[in-house]
């Protein structure tokens, strides 16, 4: 905000009987500016923090690229679980039979039950290993980590799942404790069971 301030006279003269002419100074009062700048700056700072994008950490299964290396499973303890869109998730128990009779749905809210039993069920058939028990106790881990170890669950994401459903079922696998998951591409008969289930509803 500028103002205009009086100074001392001139000390000049043009004639006899005239008054002296008052020096004016201007001043630029630079308070408002610098309030201003603080405002444009807080509203930098807040609009780039929104935009700083977000990133999710995904606990994934590690990838195995030695044979040597892989797990060898028991088919009866294997859970495979696809994801379709709506949200719908189709599994089944072991392996899958050509007729597709071991096909089945259910729903997100379903689907920790049927794991939860699965687990149970695979425990139940454990026979104690001495090698696996051995290995726990070395490792500081309790030594019940190996009556769940054939326990398998395999996701299958269609191409129609979302994001999302993928993100919540890798939850589901932390939240109920699955040692041993892996996620895979869906196989061509479980797509097409899948279309053939979506068109009887």
């Amino acid at each position: 905000m500028a103002s205009i301030e009086e100074g001392g006279d001139s000390g000049h003269k043009k004639g006899r009987g005239v008054k002296k002419a008052k020096k004016l100074s201007t001043r630029v009062d630079m308070t408002p500016m610098v309030d201003l700048g603080f405002l444009l700056i807080t509203f930098f700072v807040f609009t780039a923090t929104m935009s700083t994008p977000t990133t999710l950490d995904l606990n994934m299964p590690k990838d195995v690229k030695d044979v040597k290396e892989q797990t060898e499973v028991k088919e009866s303890s294997v859970l495979s679980i696809m994801l379709g869109k709506n949200d719908e998730i189709y599994y089944y128990e072991g392996k899958l039979l050509e007729d597709g009779s071991n096909f089945k749905t259910t729903t997100y809210k379903g689907i920790r039950d049927i794991i939860i039993n699965k687990k149970k069920e695979v425990i139940s058939r454990y026979v104690p290993d001495p090698e696996c028990e051995a290995k726990a106790k070395a490792e500081g881990k309790p030594v019940s980590n190996c009556a769940d170890k054939d326990f398998v669950v395999i996701i299958k994401p269609s191409p129609d799942a979302t994001y999302k459903n993928t993100v919540d079922m890798l939850d589901e696998m932390t939240i109920n404790q699955v040692r041993t998951y892996a996620m895979v591409k869906i196989f061509d008969q479980e797509f097409e069971l899948i279309k053939v289930t979506e068109g009887i509803k």
